[in-house]
């Protein structure tokens, strides 16, 4: 697997390259923000099947430049630095990141995280944008969701979403014009039954309207729940 290394501590890219590369891996170590979003760019031959992203680059911060790497690309994307407050973890999961692993951490953990998101992502698909519509599309109006490759389209541009926000989509959008509870998508969406997860929930919706720029689409249903109303 090709593997982007965004480090700008040499000695600490020279070790993880070492152990990356005695499993396999082919890395790829840039310093900054911008080498990383010139490596991303198409053309590059082998896509990269995962980005090993630190936030506190030369350049720019971390979590602007995973920003702008979802808007380009569905490669999985890994956070890897010594931030450990949860709102840095929110903050980076909500971006779009797909793990965040804080330092000091574990390297046969790392490994496992990195096979992990690399297999939610099929190889071909990751470097680049696919064109929407593919098998296993849902299709609401001009909003395309492909269930596979977990992407989202609007009139044919990407729309990215962090992980329960197209889970929450997902579950909607395959039986419109359903009501669903709000306990059965805690349910499944978050896979708990905690009362406090509503609050979570009605901010996932609200983000969902915003992002898509279809504030109809999402129909609340007071008392019960929400539901998937198809745009004419």
């Amino acid at each position: 697997m090709r593997l982007l290394l965004v480090e700008d501590d040499d000695h600490v890219a020279a070790a993880l390259s070492a152990v990356l590369a005695r499993h396999g891996f082919e890395v790829t170590h840039v310093r900054s923000g911008e080498d990383a979003l010139q490596a991303l760019l198409p053309g590059g031959g082998v896509p990269f099947g995962v980005v090993l992203l630190d936030l506190g680059l030369p350049d720019q911060d971390g979590f602007e430049v995973c920003g702008k790497i979802r808007k380009r690309t569905a490669t999985p994307v890994i956070m890897v630095t010594a931030r450990s407050d949860t709102r840095s973890k929110i903050h980076g999961l909500n971006l779009g990141a797909d793990d965040y692993v804080v330092k000091p951490y574990d390297t046969g953990e790392l490994l496992a995280r990195i096979h992990a998101v690399a297999r939610r992502t099929p190889a071909a698909e990751a470097g680049r944008p696919p064109e929407p519509g593919g098998p296993e599309a849902l299709r609401l109006g001009p909003l395309t969701i492909e269930l596979p490759n977990r992407r989202v389209f609007v009139d044919g541009a990407t729309v990215p979403l962090t992980r329960k926000e197209f889970d929450l989509l997902a579950l909607l959008a395959q039986r419109p014009g359903v009501v669903f509870r709000r306990e059965q998508i805690i349910s499944e969406v978050w896979r708990t039954s905690w009362e406090g997860t509503g609050r979570t929930l009605e901010v996932h919706v609200a983000s969902l309207r915003s992002k898509l720029r279809m504030p109809a689409l999402i129909e609340t249903v007071r008392g019960v729940g929400y539901k998937i109303v198809v745009p004419a």
